[in-house]
Formats: C-alpha cells, structure tokens, sequence
C-alpha cells in the first residue's frame, strides 16, 4: 500500500484506554512509573503489557522478541485499546517484526500508534502492513517524556488536539538547500531506515515524499555511511524535500551538516536542517505518512492535515 493512501486514527479522548509496550531495550522502572502518572493526568486509563518490565539475558532488550512481540499484539488487538504507546526505544524493534501476525492485527482496525528512535522499524511496518498514519514522538519511559514538559505537552495536543500542531518550527532551524516542497512524510531515524532495506517487507518511499532523518550517537563517517546507502538504494529518489531533525552525540554539529550537505545538497530539493524533532530538547512531534509542506525560508514544516481523525 502506497503511503499516500494511509489512514489516520482517531485522536485520544479523556477516558480513552492506551497500552504500553517494550518493543525494544529494557525499561527504567522509575521512568516507566513516572510516565504513566503523566499519562493519567491526562485523563487517560494505562495499560501496562505484561513484558514491559522484563530483561532479555542479551542486556540491551527487554523480554524475549517472542515476548516484545506477543504484548504489541495483545494490545493492537485489543478493542478497548484507543492508542498503543512505546515506553522506549534504544534497539531491537526490528526483531520483532517476523513474530507479529499482520492480518490479525489489521483486522482489528486503525488506533493510534506512538513512539520514536528504534521505533523506526515499527513506523515502517505499520504504513507498509497496515496502511497506518504514525506519531513519532518522546517515549513515555524516557527523560524526553517524563522530564521535558514542552516535548511531552507537543505529543499531548498532537494526540488530542491535533489540528493544533500543525506548523513544526525551532530557532535552530536553517536551510540547508532553499526552497519549498509538498509531500507525504516518511522516514525516522537515519540508522534504522538504513538498516531495513533490503528486507522484503521494507516500505517504498511515497511517490513524492518529505523525508525525515535524524540520529544519536553515531560519528559523521557511520552517518555518511547510512545516507550513502541510502543515495545508492533510491530512497530519495522521489524525495521533494529533506528535513533533517537533531544530531546528538553524533560530534560537532558544523562536522554533521558539513556531511549533510555534501552528500545532499546536489539532490535539487529544498532541505531543512535542526527541525527538532529526535533526540533533543523540547522534541517535536511528527506523524509520518501524512501531507505536509516544507518551507526553508519560513524554517518550518507545516502538517497539511492534521495526523488524527
């Protein structure tokens, strides 16, 4: 299904039931339990899937991937469930993936899915097997939910008010290459999307698409390395417009726009640079598989339609 034709969930209500999952690395309790308080001020009732709090003998994930995968689904599935959130990314989303039942899970119909990172390869799934509009968003078990109140109060009016986030702005915000461009964005972080192609359920890019990349953690030269990749696979090659979020820890950040602009700045497209959306401060909320419009003089990109019924 091509993402210009995915559907977009119904917005939260207060009162509405969401599910918690693990799909990744294992959870801070204290982060998990500070999240979810935060989840009920908002008038929401939480459920918390029964392998959120496991440890995989392999530190880096939570329970088993038979496990990650079977609490996704039993909350997918579930039709009190209105929205699903991810506590965490960090790494392991990706083998999940195959332990998932996508026809039983389409057939319990659109609900909002939430979460960012690693979370990547969930996003792509969901618009490739499911035909699903996204939120890619702070993590409810993570310092950028539990203590970032602009980042966590961005991700409650996307979820309930959504009509009134729909221009995605930071003062850090410049043009990489000017211009202004329409498309369906795709896309997450940079490291995950680099490691799905090749797979045969990997998503193709919309017809004509804004792109949205960012990443943590990764030196300029592994940076360079995923977005070759990409270059050499096509990903862009229906891209209208680039926009780039943040780059923590990823080195000096006149090194990573320097690599940015080297590798894509001959694609003739309008490309943004610091969005802020990813991994920083005051993160900004963004659906994928949604109409949007990138404006690099006005350093914004504007949301078309809001992201929830």
């Amino acid at each position: 299904m091509s993402m210009r034709e995915l559907r977009r969930p119904h917005r939260l209500r207060s009162g509405d039931t969401v599910a918690l999952v693990a799909p990744a690395g294992p959870v801070p309790e204290e982060l998990l339990d500070a999240g979810v308080q935060h989840l009920r001020s908002w008038g929401l009732q939480v459920q918390i899937g029964k392998h959120v709090r496991d440890r995989h003998p392999l530190g880096y994930l939570a329970g088993s991937d038979a496990d990650r995968a079977a609490d996704l689904q039993r909350a997918w599935c579930d039709p009190e469930v209105s929205a699903v959130f991810c506590v965490r990314g960090g790494y392991g989303s990706m083998r999940i993936l195959d332990h998932l039942d996508w026809t039983e899970m389409a057939a319990a119909g659109p609900k909002i899915f939430t979460g960012s990172s690693d979370i990547t390869a969930l996003h792509d799934a969901f618009a490739t097997q499911l035909g699903l509009v996204t939120v890619f968003g702070p993590m409810v078990a993570t310092k950028a939910f539990v203590e970032d109140a602009p980042a966590r109060e961005h991700l409650r009016r996307t979820l309930f008010q959504p009509e009134s986030v729909t221009i995605l702005t930071r003062s850090t915000a410049g043009a990489l290459v000017r211009g202004r461009a329409r498309g369906t964005t795709y896309g997450g972080n940079l490291s995950i999307v680099a490691g799905s192609l090749g797979a045969p359920d990997a998503p193709t890019p919309p017809e004509r698409g804004i792109a949205l990349l960012e990443d943590v953690t990764e030196e300029p030269y592994r940076l360079d390395r995923f977005v070759t990749q990409l270059l050499r696979a096509g990903w862009f090659d229906h891209a209208a417009g680039i926009a780039l979020g943040s780059w923590t820890d990823c080195g000096p950040l006149e090194e990573v726009r320097e690599v940015m602009s080297d590798l894509l700045g001959g694609l003739g497209v309008p490309i943004i640079w610091e969005l802020g959306f990813g991994h920083c401060p005051a993160q900004r909320t963004i659906p994928l598989g949604v109409a949007a419009e990138l404006d690099t003089d006005a350093q914004r990109l504007s949301i078309l339609q809001p992201a929830l019924l």
